[in-house]
C-alpha cells in the first residue's frame, strides 16, 4: 500500500456529531470524499438532509440520524439505528456550544448546558461507540474536537474552556484504557477557524486585532483540518493514540 493509499477510508463507517454546520459538516464531506460511509448526527436533522444530498451528488454515501449528545437514551437510539448500516469504526465528537459571559454573570444553567454538551456529550458518545466496537471486534478511531482553550484562557467563556480541558484529559484516559482493544482516541485542538458563523466577526476590527496576536498572522481555514483528521482517522495514524494536535497557526505557543 502506498503512503497516499493509507489515508483512504474505503469500507469504513464514520459517525460525525454536530454535523449540521461548520467543522462538523466539513468533516462529514471530507470523510465521504475519502471513501467512508458517513452517519451525520445532530439535533437539527432537517439541516442534515441537504448535506446528505450534497455528499450523494458527489458520489459519496451518507445518512442522517437524530442525536442529542446530552441524553444517553438518544445516544443509544442513534447507535442502534446506525447499527443497521454497520458499526462505526471512526467517530468524530464535534458537537459543542459556548455561552459568552463574564464568569460573574455565568449561571448554573449556562454551566450545565456547556458542560453537558461539550464534556458529558463527548463521554457518552465515545463510550457508547467503544462498546459497539468492542462487541463487534472492530478496531477504530475516536477523534474528539477539543480547543486550544483547553490549554489556555480568554475572558468570557469559562465553562467552555473548562469543558475542553476536560475533553483533553478524557481523550488521554480513554486512549489508555481502550488501546488493548485496538481503539485509538485522540483530540484535535482547533484555534480560530473561519466558518459561516464567525466570518463576520473575524473580518471586523476586533478580529483583525486578534489575528495579529497569532504568530502565523492567519486564521485557520476548514481545509487546514483535513490533514490531522485524515491522519487520525486512517491507517496512516494507526500508532497514534492519546495525542492532542493543535491546528492553530502556532497560536497556542504564542508568547505572553
Amino acid at each position: 500500500m502506498s503512503p497516499a493509499e493509507r489515508f483512504r477510508l474505503d469500507g469504513q463507517l464514520a459517525l460525525v456529531t454536530g454535523a449540521s454546520s461548520g467543522i462538523g459538516r466539513h468533516c462529514s464531506e471530507l470523510l465521504a470524499s475519502m471513501g467512508a460511509k458517513v452517519a451525520l448526527a445532530s439535533r437539527r436533522i432537517d439541516q442534515l438532509e441537504s448535506i446528505v444530498k450534497a455528499i450523494e451528488q458527489k458520489g459519496g454515501l451518507a445518512k442522517a440520524f437524530p442525536l442529542d449528545v446530552t441524553n444517553i437514551e438518544s445516544v443509544k437510539a442513534c447507535f442502534d439505528a446506525i447499527s443497521e448500516w454497520g458499526t462505526p469504526s471512526i467517530v468524530i465528537n464535534n458537537a459543542g456550544i459556548s455561552v459568552t459571559k463574564s464568569i460573574l454573570e455565568q449561571t448554573e444553567t449556562d454551566w450545565d448546558q456547556v458542560i453537558d454538551t461539550n464534556l458529558k456529550g463527548v463521554w457518552l458518545v465515545a463510550t457508547e461507540a467503544a462498546r459497539h466496537m468492542v462487541a463487534s471486534k472492530t478496531s477504530g478511531s475516536i477523534i474528539n474536537m477539543a480547543s486550544i482553550l483547553g490549554e489556555r484562557q480568554i475572558n468570557g467563556v469559562a465553562p467552555y474552556a473548562i469543558s475542553k480541558a476536560g475533553v483533553i484529559q478524557l481523550t488521554k484516559t480513554m486512549a489508555l484504557e481502550l488501546a488493548r482493544y485496538q481503539i485509538r482516541v485522540n483530540a484535535i485542538l482547533p484555534g480560530y477557524v473561519v466558518t459561516d458563523l464567525n466570518r463576520e466577526f473575524l473580518q471586523s476590527e476586533l478580529g483583525e486585532k486578534l489575528r495579529l496576536r497569532i504568530p502565523s498572522r492567519r486564521f485557520s481555514e476548514l481545509s487546514d483540518l483535513d490533514g490531522p483528521i485524515l491522519l487520525l482517522a486512517s491507517d496512516a495514524g494507526k500508532a497514534i493514540s492519546g495525542s492532542t494536535i493543535p491546528v492553530d497557526g502556532a497560536h497556542l505557543v504564542s508568547s505572553l
